[in-house]
């Protein structure tokens, strides 16, 4: 399997980015020269910051090759970097340093924000946004379904593959060095067509290492299968036929 689906993660391209409007909105830094948006994807996050800062300079940069040639296919007039963004450290300074659901799938996040926060120039910030802790009853119901004893022993990388920290975790590790921090989280309710579209969803994100855990299209067919039988009945449709996703997401901005 792909690690990366830039067309499947556009389906949901509207959804994703409504964060990345609300997080860059939200950023109080006037005429910034400079602007990285780590782990950019197809360039939709990256879109939001040309257009909230049209006179700065931004590049984008993701690890993930499929998401970069989208991104140079769409937008081949702007600046895209095939990098990790784990270990990026910047040549010069950045007066925003931006991501945009992506942080989650890096580990040790207590020395990974200082880290970024590092490459920020005096008067800048590091701004970013990843899922709440508990974003959902459909991590959990991932999780209970890698328990199944089928596929259980192949699960143990796919289950550490996310980190997300309570609020405190991000304050701590930034206090003795910004001059203000910003926290807050928003909940999310994205209106689905369905159950299967949820799946849809989460099959271009946090489902993505469960599935190439597992051997065969057959077993990948029958988690997924499971899933949809969970969330079938925990998210039943409303009134007009559609589905409520309710998704919690954590915000950090943080001034240098």
């Amino acid at each position: 399997m792909s690690s990366w689906d830039a067309d499947l993660y556009l389906r949901f391209g509207e959804e994703r980015t409504r964060p990345a409007v609300d997080l860059a909105s939200r950023i109080d830094v006037s005429e910034p020269d400079a602007i990285i948006d780590l782990g950019c994807g197809p360039g939709n996050s990256t879109q939001v910051l040309r257009g909230r800062w049209p006179r700065a300079r931004v590049w984008g940069l993701d690890s993930s090759p499929d998401m970069i040639a989208a991104a140079r296919r769409d937008y081949p007039e702007q600046g895209w970097i095939l990098a990790n963004v784990d270990g990026w450290s910047a040549g010069e300074p950045f007066d925003i340093v931006f991501s945009n659901a992506a942080l989650q799938w890096i580990r040790n996040h207590d020395r990974l924000v200082p880290h970024l926060f590092d490459q920020v120039a005096p008067g800048g910030a590091l701004a970013f946004q990843i899922p709440s802790v508990g974003y959902s009853k459909l991590r959990a119901f991932i999780r209970e379904i890698a328990d199944d004893a089928a596929w259980r022993a192949r699960m143990h990388r796919a289950k550490a593959s996310l980190t997300m920290e309570e609020p405190f975790v991000y304050y701590d590790a930034l206090a003795d060095w910004a001059r203000l921090i910003d926290i807050w989280e928003t909940d999310y309710n994205h209106v689905m067509d369905d159950s299967r579209s949820i799946v849809e969803w989460i099959s271009g994100t946090g489902l993505r290492p469960f599935l190439e855990a597992l051997d065969s299209e057959s077993e990948r067919g029958r988690f997924v299968e499971l899933l949809l039988e969970r969330v079938t009945e925990a998210y039943p449709r409303r009134i007009d036929g559609k589905v409520l996703f309710p998704f919690r997401r954590l915000f950090v901005v943080a001034y240098k």
